[in-house]
């Protein structure tokens, strides 16, 4: 969605005029530095609204810095230490209506070094920013045990993380509602700054609970001493009482808790998370920070970043996940102390991710990039976005189409013309960047940075046009939840385990009939694929069918649905000559896959990059290694979707044939 329309949507949520979404008020922002100074674009109002930049140098030991619209840009506190602020001129320079900027702080913004930024904006049942001390205004009996501090969460908070401001040697004090079990956790404490387990002590909360409108403070001088400043950092808990997304009722936070059983276990959030902060509160462990853009995915090698260490970016697991999103919740899949150590107790929060917005434009969901491989390192910019499903092809040479999703971490992909389950390949794609991806050495058979030109067609999660999903089978018929919002009118299964091959199940339409990715099979009829169910708005079914549904393996599925005026999933019968395909679009069709489902048929993907004109246009086949063909006129241009002819190298329109196809605009 446009920066513009995000904050006018914001601005009427904060007047009660419309729901905010997740995007209004949280960021993920990867940036690399450049030693001089940069502004950050992420969509955060935080000039008009308040809040938070916490940023973390990926690549060195810097500390974590945080700075509040409470105490300006200029002042910032670090999550490792605890020193008091620290005024800088050249950390963050300024709170934006889109954003922030920096200066030419190392912590900030070191040349060529990788950089991660969370923006919490402001927001009722969100995150709020509270700085107290005598004169503020909003205390009462401020430096006595049981002095209270106003707040303007709106709801009761669910983790507060103090810290004084103008001495040293004081600790960041943290309040959880996860706290001893849950059972009375005003009781007790945790820091942001050590490893140590929670502690019962009275002296920073005075064994009081926080309400919707104030928390109460103890005698210790870490919170609550008379002579000195403090800043608050306030999370929300939404329990069912959520204020956000279209309909104004989704929750898009959660402050919880469970006990590690040291293997696999799923925590329910009710949605899908892009951030998790995590600690054992039993036990002497470290804070942990994972996120989606840095690789929160069912794969190893994700990365965890550690509030209360200065430590650069870490894997977590070189060798399994350890922690991987669901559309429900998170999954955790080892006995790793960090997270889920039998018996022990943790607590974390969780924000959800987006969009949530529908999408206004296809270039928010969609965008073509062409390039010249190089066989060594580079950045591919230009998307637009960052990419959830990248499909990759060359245009001059025989190639494997490889499919890389961020769910299944950006090493491992899955090629279209075979039934192999996942790769891992580290010279392939190394990361999904913010306008793009980066790519490695890969010199073999797949199209990623092949010394050809190549086409990659790279796709972005949203409402009503595409998900992602990644479950494990359960060898029975059973319901998998995805977050499309629709229902899926195009499905594409793939079984992940290098130990079976598993078919390409792409579904669509039929509940019990499917089509091979890489086949050019007609439908074929087995009501055990998806146990003769369709598709809902919310879950998808699955039967007894290997291909869907072998107990204990990963499947990944890809979801598509149409949105008027941006994406288009159909089909039409041949006439054999031409026809136009009407998609309710106003500018045409950028992309075109389209697969003959009565009889055999490739699967074509023609997109407006490499060229849909009234003459020739270049296609690819996903279900073939053929390089583009470029010598035959099968589509044409038209502003409602595009128009199809007859002619035999495709046989795309063929007299009384059956086509599905998928189109974005």
């Amino acid at each position: 969605m446009a920066t513009k329309k995000k904050l006018l949507e914001a601005a009427a949520g904060a007047a009660g005029g419309g729901a905010l979404n997740v995007e209004d008020v949280f960021s993920t922002y990867l940036y690399t530095g450049n030693g001089s100074t940069q502004t950050i674009t992420n969509g955060i109002d935080l000039s008009g609204e308040g809040g938070l930049v916490w940023v973390k140098n990926r690549d060195a030991a810097y500390d974590h810095k945080l700075y509040d619209t409470e105490r300006g840009a200029t002042y910032s506190l670090a999550t490792n230490t605890t020193n008091s602020a620290i005024t800088t001129t050249n950390g963050l320079t300024s709170f934006n209506s889109d954003g922030f900027a920096v200066g030419s702080g190392p912590w900030v913004n070191n040349s060529n070094q990788g950089i991660a930024s969370w923006t919490f904006r402001k927001a009722p049942k969100f995150f709020d920013v509270v700085k107290y001390n005598s004169t503020s205004g909003n205390t009462t009996n401020f430096g006595s045990a049981g002095a209270t501090v106003d707040h303007n969460l709106g709801s009761v908070p669910g983790m507060i993380i103090v810290k004084c401001t103008d001495t040293s040697a004081t600790n960041w004090k943290v309040y959880h509602r996860g706290l001893n079990g849950g059972t009375t956790p005003e009781q007790y404490e945790i820091e942001l700054n050590q490893t140590g387990a929670e502690a019962n002590s009275a002296t920073s909360w005075n064994d009081t609970a926080p309400t919707s409108t104030q928390f109460t403070l103890g005698a210790s001088g870490d919170v609550n001493n008379g002579s000195r400043s403090y800043i608050a950092y306030l999370f929300a808990h939404n329990d069912g009482d959520g204020e956000f997304g279209p309909d104004g009722d989704a929750d898009i936070i959660k402050c919880g808790s469970y006990t590690g059983n040291d293997g696999t276990q799923d925590i329910d959030l009710g949605f899908e998370p892009a951030w998790v902060l995590v600690k054992s509160s039993s036990n002497t462990r470290d804070w942990k920070i994972i996120d989606n853009m840095r690789g929160f995915a069912a794969a190893p090698n994700n990365k965890w970043l550690t509030p209360n260490s200065s430590n650069a970016e870490e894997n977590i697991n070189a060798s399994a996940s350890t922690i991987e999103p669901t559309a429900t919740g998170f999954r955790l899949t080892t006995g790793d102390a960090e997270t889920n150590a039998s018996g022990w107790s943790y607590i974390y929060i969780a924000i959800r991710r987006g969009p949530m917005a529908v999408p206004e434009s296809a270039t928010e969901v969609y965008n073509t990039i062409l390039r010249t491989g190089t066989s060594s390192t580079a950045s591919v910019t230009g998307v637009g976005f960052s990419p959830d499903l990248i499909i990759t092809g060359a245009r001059n040479a025989s190639r494997t189409h490889g499919l890389f999703t961020r769910l299944h971490g950006a090493t491992r992909y899955q090629i279209s013309t075979a039934e192999t389950g996942e790769y891992s390949n580290t010279t392939t794609l190394t990361s999904f960047d913010m306008d793009g991806y980066s790519v490695g050495s890969d010199s073999g058979a797949t199209a990623i940075n092949t010394s050809d030109n190549l086409v990659s067609w790279n796709f972005k999660r949203a409402p009503n046009v595409y998900d992602t999903v990644v479950y494990t089978g359960t060898g029975t018929a059973t319901t998998v939840s995805h977050n499309l919002g629709i229902a899926p009118e195009l499905m594409i299964i793939k079984g992940r385990s290098t130990s079976f091959d598993r078919r390409w199940i792409v579904y669509t339409g039929t509940a019990n009939q499917y089509m091979r990715l890489n086949q050019t099979d007609s439908l074929i009829t087995d009501g055990t694929v998806f146990n003769n169910t369709s598709p809902g708005a919310t879950s998808f079914t699955v039967g007894t069918s290997g291909n869907t549904n072998a107990s204990g393996e990963s499947y990944i599925a890809h979801l598509f649905g149409t949105l008027s005026g941006i994406s288009k999933v159909g089909s039409y019968t041949g006439n054999g000559s031409s026809q136009n395909i009407d998609c309710g679009f106003t500018s045409g069709a950028r992309f075109i896959l389209i697969k003959r489902s009565d009889s055999a048929g490739n699967w074509y993907v023609w997109d407006s990059s490499r060229g849909i004109t009234t003459g020739n246009d270049p296609h690819l086949s996903l279900n073939t290694t053929t390089s583009e063909v470029s010598t035959d006129d099968s589509v044409d241009p038209l502003s409602s979707g595009f128009a199809v002819n007859q002619v035999s190298a495709t046989n795309i329109n063929v007299s009384s044939a059956t086509y599905i196809f998928l189109a974005i605009s």
